[in-house]
């Protein structure tokens, strides 16, 4: 018999990758309660309704005074101001400030018409009842927060496509706004391959079997950037079986991610179902990257499909690289959030290859980042890592000692 001809990979770097493959879609618009509305990410911004906080009020604990009656008060010569009444908390003030005048004013009460700053208590004293001495002088707008400060009217109180965090919650909350319009969430189905792979309750393993560890896994990180995972099962090493499983999850899919059957050989059939989806197909098959790379990258009709390695402990770190980021794209987060760094020295040297992205999980103690290593079948490998540094594509290598970022693992 022939042989039967090898396929080659059409590799891209890991930044090509990220800079060209831009699918167009992107999820709907929903609307959610506020209380639901954490990591969600608003389709618009959302504007200050009226300005806040819509009154003047004091930051301190204090009495409320006309700044220029305290000019030249110190310790040695302290002003004296007659205190004619306290403003209650939640209250609308039932006094004024005049010449020579304070009003008692606890934080966050309405400033008392006539005042423009507000001393605190801690610069006064009681010269005897209903007088108190100043004994530092204050600015006008000092000890006070103005009717708009926080925000005018109108005024964006969180941007389009950065994900909600609870500090922009309390600012719609402050602002009155209980509802905001959102992008749904990306439906992302998970479609396992391999005639070795069997569901996790499998109790008892026969020789060969391995309990499908990736599909748990993927759903995490496709959780945690946004997006809604289903899970579609296992399917066996036939390229009918994968057509039809694909082919069923397309219409509902915002992404498609195949674990397993992407790599080169004999049984490789991932390629050939996916470029049969749909146009305009398969934009790439293999990535510069160690490990990680007999990744698949394609667009079937409209739905993104990633074709990812069999190891699972390459398939996760493609993912968070590549499936990540993409996931957020289709769900219209423009300004995901940071990821969590360290900066750390390297315990020992590391070799690379020019050309191709290493990335090499690491144990981080005392400041110091210590590479960790293993087969990429091995999850334990990740398991025991803090995070994973990035060996660039033009470096041949990173010296002991080398001072490097380690992004870290949430």
């Amino acid at each position: 018999m022939p042989a039967r001809p090898r396929e080659f990979f059409a590799t891209k770097t890991v930044a090509q990758a990220l800079a060209g493959f831009r699918p167009a879609r992107r999820t709907g618009e929903t609307s959610v309660p506020l209380d639901e509305a954490l990591g969600r990410v608003p389709v618009a911004p959302v504007t200050a309704p009226h300005p806040l906080p819509g009154f003047a009020r004091s930051t301190v604990d204090g009495f409320a005074v006309r700044a220029a009656d305290t000019y030249g008060a110190s310790e040695g010569l302290p002003g004296y101001l007659q205190v004619t009444g306290a403003v209650a908390m939640g209250a609308e003030p039932a006094v004024s400030v005049g010449p020579g005048t304070a009003v008692s004013v606890p934080t966050g009460a309405v400033l008392p018409a006539g005042a423009d700053a507000v001393v605190m208590v801690e610069h006064t004293q009681e010269a005897m009842p209903g007088m108190i001495e100043v004994v530092r002088p204050v600015a006008p707008g000092e000890g006070v927060v103005r009717a708009d400060e926080d925000a005018a009217a109108g005024a964006e109180l969180v941007p389009a496509g950065r994900p909600l965090r609870a500090q922009d919650l309390g600012m719609l909350a402050a602002a009155g706004v209980t509802r905001v319009a959102v992008r749904a969430r990306p439906l992302v189905t998970i479609v396992s391959t391999g005639d070795e792979v069997v569901p996790p309750r499998t109790a008892r393993l026969r020789p060969g079997q391995v309990r499908d560890a990736c599909a748990v896994a993927l759903a995490g990180l496709v959780a945690q950037a946004g997006g809604e995972p289903a899970c579609a099962g296992i399917v066996p090493d036939d390229p009918g079986a994968l057509e039809a499983a694909l082919r069923a999850a397309l219409p509902a899919s915002d992404l498609i991610v195949v674990s397993a059957g992407s790599s080169v050989g004999a049984r490789d059939e991932t390629a050939g179902v996916v470029g049969r989806l749909g146009a305009p197909g398969i934009w790439c098959h293999g990535l510069a990257i160690k490990p990680g790379k007999p990744t698949l990258l394609a667009e079937c009709d409209g739905v993104p499909v990633i074709g990812l390695p069999g190891n699972p402990r390459s398939a996760l770190v493609v993912f968070r690289l590549i499936g990540m980021p993409l996931v957020r794209l289709i769900g219209g987060c423009t300004a995901p959030p940071p990821e969590p760094v360290a900066r750390a020295r390297l315990a020992r040297g590391l070799a690379s290859a020019a050309g191709r992205l290493d990335v090499v999980q690491v144990r981080v103690r005392d400041g110091v980042a210590t590479p960790l290593f293993g087969p990429s079948a091995l999850l334990s490998v990740l398991t025991a890592a803090d995070g994973y540094l990035v060996i660039p594509d033009e470096a041949t290598g990173l010296a002991e000692g080398a001072e490097v970022e380690v992004t870290l693992y949430r």
